[in-house]
């Protein structure tokens, strides 16, 4: 079975370009990568070479002889003879390269020789990113891809493009769904919050029509990436950045969801742990939400690099570290009890990294204000609001009356509730985040 994914389109295009650069497709592990980019190849090239650095580590010495791309081709050829080098017809897919980043250094010829596409991708990438990135500036375009998403969850279900498209359109007409629509829609994004976007999570889903089996899934991921951890964390505590790992799911619980230290170990130190946090966030493994200095334009740079949430790349591995009676009750009741409001800020911080966005909140020092997401279009700041309930949004309200907050004229809260407007505030359900992205460049035309 494969899922349609977003890479899909991003891949045909590139393809249709002329002069596209050797791709990097980067991501965490176990995200569909390697199986949407062979499926795209063996429906694009006559020829593909493939080569897995992690599983044929003596395709390591194809650089012995230099960079230059005949003399890479040549050492392939003298490994396995029977890879046919067709010019024009050919797609070389260097898989793994987090365990050979010299690979990189071959981009730059591959790039100005231009006789075949090249392809690389890996989990980890972005450990060994900055040497990668050095080895290949100006002669590669990258590509981030992650979990499927809330678009790529309904596609997977069955529906198309028009659904998606009469969504857009209720968001931009103030038309609220119908109660059959919001039903349905409501009913698959918790499922899709319980399951999150990893593929075989998915597959397994839709294959049984239940959650059979897929928490069993999601565990063993869990496992590969505390595995990748104690493989790959070199020269870091393993242990501390274990730690921090599995905290997460505590300290998003907590009503004040800004991630602390003391939560892990008593009396530890910054200094101690930020390199593990880093080490996290670089492996794709989380992300990082930083809290603003001042609800207001420009967001880089205007923020406290040492206060910040941590959110799971996937909130089904959120989910998936919840005890076992939590998650009983949440996959047979959908009881989402003390873990609600975690959940569904989780999922939305998840969507809008899938949109492009960076994650930024703000908390006033000695005051109530607090607002859990911003993000901007070309010339306003959107305060985004995330409600477990559909009651009143205090923080929300003060932020867009508040004539001090001058590049802030509205703001939108995501709820159970349905669409609505009213005193500058859009009210959207929790299933339409996927869709603030278009919906925002649809509304400032």
């Amino acid at each position: 079975m494969y899922l349609e994914r977003k890479i899909d389109k991003f891949l045909s295009d590139w393809k249709k370009n002329n002069d596209r650069k050797p791709l990097i497709v980067k991501g965490p592990r176990q995200i569909g990568k390697t199986e949407s980019i062979k499926r795209f190849a063996q429906n694009n090239y006559k020829s593909i070479i493939e080569i897995n650095f992690v599983t044929s580590e003596k395709y390591k010495m194809i650089t012995s002889d230099g960079y230059d791309t005949d003399s890479i081709i040549k050492n392939i050829s003298l490994i396995n003879p029977s890879n046919k080098f067709i010019p024009n017809e050919t797609v070389i897919f260097f898989d793994e390269i987090q365990e050979f980043p010299d690979i990189a250094t071959s981009l730059k010829f591959f790039n100005i020789d231009g006789r075949f596409d090249v392809i690389c991708s890996g989990s980890l990438l972005g450990i060994n990113y900055k040497r990668i990135e050095s080895n290949s500036v100006g002669y590669k375009t990258d590509y981030n891809m992650y979990s499927l998403d809330f678009e790529e969850f309904l596609w997977a279900k069955g529906y198309n493009n028009d659904v998606i498209n009469e969504m857009l359109k209720a968001m931009l007409e103030l038309k609220p769904f119908s109660e059959l629509q919001h039903t349905i829609f409501s009913s698959l994004f918790l499922d899709y919050c319980v399951l999150g976007g990893m593929p075989a999570v998915v597959k397994e889903y839709i294959k049984n029509k239940t959650f059979e089996g897929t928490l069993e899934i999601q565990r063993q991921l869990i496992a590969d990436y505390q595995e990748d951890i104690r493989k790959y964390a070199v020269g870091l505590d393993q242990t501390r950045i274990t730690n921090v790992f599995n905290s997460i799911p505590v300290q998003l619980a907590k009503e004040n969801k800004k991630f602390q230290l003391s939560k892990i170990e008593k009396g530890a130190r910054f200094k101690d742990y930020r390199g593990c946090i880093e080490w996290l966030q670089d492996a794709g493994m989380i992300h990082m939400c930083y809290c603003l200095n001042n609800p207001e334009l420009p967001l880089k740079g205007n923020y406290d690099p040492n206060k910040f949430k941590i959110y799971f790349c996937d909130t089904g591995l959120f989910v998936a570290l919840l005890d076992d009676e939590a998650q009983e009750d949440l996959r047979a009741n959908k009881n989402l009890s003390v873990y609600k409001g975690a959940l569904y800020e989780s999922i939305v911080g998840e969507a809008l990294v899938k949109s492009g966005y960076g994650l930024y909140y703000y908390k006033k020092d000695n005051g109530t204000l607090e607002q859990d997401f911003f993000v901007r279009t070309s010339n306003s700041l959107i305060p985004l609001e995330v409600k477990s309930t559909n009651n009143r949004s205090k923080s929300l309200s003060a932020l867009v009356s508040n004539e001090k907050y001058s590049d802030i004229e509205y703001g939108i809260k995501l709820c159970a509730g349905n669409i609505g407007f009213s005193n500058d505030l859009y009210t959207f359900p929790y299933y339409c985040t996927f869709l603030l992205k278009r919906y925002l460049q649809e509304k400032n035309k």
